[in-house]
């Protein structure tokens, strides 16, 4: 028997429920009708936890690199390491997604859902085409059956270890198995041995590799001689040799993944060669860092540590899905806070990303700047908008408020309108959850008084303000006349109407017109820094006007 008949005969005895081949997948999976220069890109999270922010970076790379060239980017579920997956992980991703309009051409959509033409796309679904792909490669004596048990693994290590070998691993003289006889592997098998499938490789350690990374130019590798497991004693495929499968029977262009998979190209690029494979382009994103408060230093946003690491804490916090987005995109292209400014009302996700352009050093993730871009995201909603995700998050985290604030939409409406609909609109608000406290002097429930006054105003000199202003307002006036009776109060309690004259002379006057209003502003909303304070009023209503000027006045006694 030669070495050609010994390798199908060993395919047939490790694959006998194994019928097809690869060219029935090849028939089944035709190349996508794309345009040329169309990019096809994968997110492929395992299903292991909650979806993580760098998750949800790679994510969005994916879905634009894929749009801008007019491809198609789908979602694929690697769930092949199933000791780490957890109860309905599926959902946390799909979900993390969805809450930020991050979305997919094909692929999983959903608990046991999917969609498009290349699925499965969930690889524990996708065992046969492994199976029939790992047979055809025993058939070419690529791939073969390797009995060492966990313990000689570790012997294996160890001698490594005392030899001071330079590569550690599976490969060379360290492959026991890799050179058995067929009469040797039936014995095993017979015996009841497991086996894990290893890819033969044809590697030298003196050889190098090199390719183009899309994002940081060529690099240059040790080529791969590891005989990396294919399939594990179960028959599921370990990562490496899924993905090349995938990527392959799903027409895969560009291999988008953090930098921490640099150093398995070389055994990738070997896999997708060794299969028959045309290699796709790759592209390894920086990871999304943050400074340590403790030490100062840059590090990887830690799953433990960082309670932002989790994209479920933009939702509970309630940031637009819309702020999200386009702070990630700031971090993703150097280019975008230009665009942004040239294309103030266009959609974050119609911006022309170039993946060749994106930064190959590690993206700090800042949660003020965050901040400060959803405040200015907000800010340019409209009211009713405003309304609703308010509504909407209150309703899944604050029922109280939620409770509160739709018992009269058009009232609460109308208050997330003061100062907003302008060309100038206030930036008061980063997050749904910063809302009650902003609105809160609205709603006896809610509201908490505090009359403590600016050092330059004594406790006296307010309580007459208040006094006077009680007996003057009226709701009928119209802002100018509103403002004239703060102004008419002024000179008979020692205060000037007028500003320039108070700044050039000061010792003449008490204060002026500014601090009055300020007083008036404490009594009625226990701050300093409100929006518009006639319309504040205007909403309050005059009863509510009179009791809190009247208890401000008497907590001043």
């Amino acid at each position: 028997m030669d070495n050609q008949e010994m390798n199908i005969a060993l395919a047939q005895l490790l694959f006998p429920d194994i019928d097809k081949t690869p060219d029935y997948f090849e028939e089944l999976y035709p190349a996508r009708d794309l345009p040329e220069g169309a990019r096809v890109t994968r997110f492929a999270p395992s299903p292991t936890g909650y979806l993580h922010i760098g998750g949800l970076f790679g994510a969005l790379v994916d879905v634009l690199t894929a749009r801008v060239s007019g491809g198609k980017a789908y979602l694929r579920i690697e769930d092949t390491d199933k000791k780490r997956e957890i109860d309905d992980g599926v959902s946390a991703i799909t979900d993390g997604l969805s809450a930020f309009g991050v979305e997919f051409d094909e692929g999983v959509t959903g608990f046991n859902t999917e969609s498009g033409k290349y699925g499965p796309y969930t690889q524990s679904r996708r065992v046969e085409i492994y199976q029939t792909i790992a047979k055809s490669l025993v058939e070419r004596g690529l791939a073969y059956p390797c009995f060492c048990s966990a313990e000689d693994l570790t012997a294996l290590r160890e001698k490594q270890e005392a030899e001071g070998a330079l590569i550690r691993g599976y490969f060379g003289k360290y492959a026991k198995c890799r050179n058995l006889t067929l009469d040797e592997i039936k014995a095993n098998l017979d015996s009841g041995k497991p086996w894990v499938l290893r890819f033969r490789s044809d590697g030298s350690d003196d050889k190098r590799i090199t390719f183009e990374d899309v994002i940081r130019g060529k690099i240059e590798m040790p080529e791969n001689t590891i005989d990396e497991v294919l399939l594990k004693s179960d028959g599921i495929p370990t990562y490496h040799f899924a993905h090349v499968c995938d990527d392959h029977f799903m027409h895969t262009t560009h291999v988008i993944r953090g930098e921490e998979w640099i150093s398995s190209v070389p055994k990738h690029i070997a896999l997708f060669k060794a299969c028959g494979y045309k290699v796709p382009k790759f592209a390894h994103t920086p990871q999304v860092m943050k400074i340590d408060e403790e030490t100062g230093e840059k590090r990887k946003l830690s799953k433990r540590k960082d309670p932002e690491a989790a994209v479920s804490y933009f939702v509970v916090e309630g940031f637009p899905k819309e702020s999200l987005i386009e702070y990630l995109l700031t971090l993703i292209s150097s280019g975008f806070e230009d665009w942004r400014r040239a294309n103030p009302d266009a959609a974050a996700m119609d911006y022309p990303f170039n993946l060749k352009k994106m930064s190959n050093s590690g993206c700090l993730f800042d949660l003020v700047k965050l901040n400060d871009v959803s405040k200015n995201v907000i800010c340019h909603m409209s009211a009713s908008t405003v309304y609703d995700r308010v509504a909407a998050w209150a309703k899944e985290y604050d029922g109280e408020f939620y409770k509160v604030i739709s018992a009269d939409p058009a009232r609460t409406t109308a208050i997330l309108n003061i100062d907003r609909e302008n060309p100038k609109p206030r930036k008061d608000i980063a997050k749904w959850n910063e809302v009650k406290d902003y609105i809160s002097y609205f709603y006896p429930q809610f509201y908490q008084k505090d009359y403590t006054l600016p050092e330059n105003i004594g406790k006296e000199d307010a309580e007459a303000i208040l006094k006077k202003y009680s007996e003057v307002f009226s709701l009928d006036d119209d802002k100018d006349m509103w403002f004239q009776r703060i102004k008419d109060i002024c000179e008979p309690l020692g205060f000037t109407p007028n500003v320039k004259e108070y700044k050039k002379n000061p010792d003449a006057f008490k204060g002026h017109v500014g601090d009055v209003s300020t007083v008036i502003r404490i009594a009625l909303t226990s701050r300093r820094n409100t929006p518009d304070l006639y319309s504040i009023m205007q909403l309050l209503g005059a009863d509510e006007i009179k009791a809190r000027l009247a208890d401000a006045a008497a907590n001043l006694k």
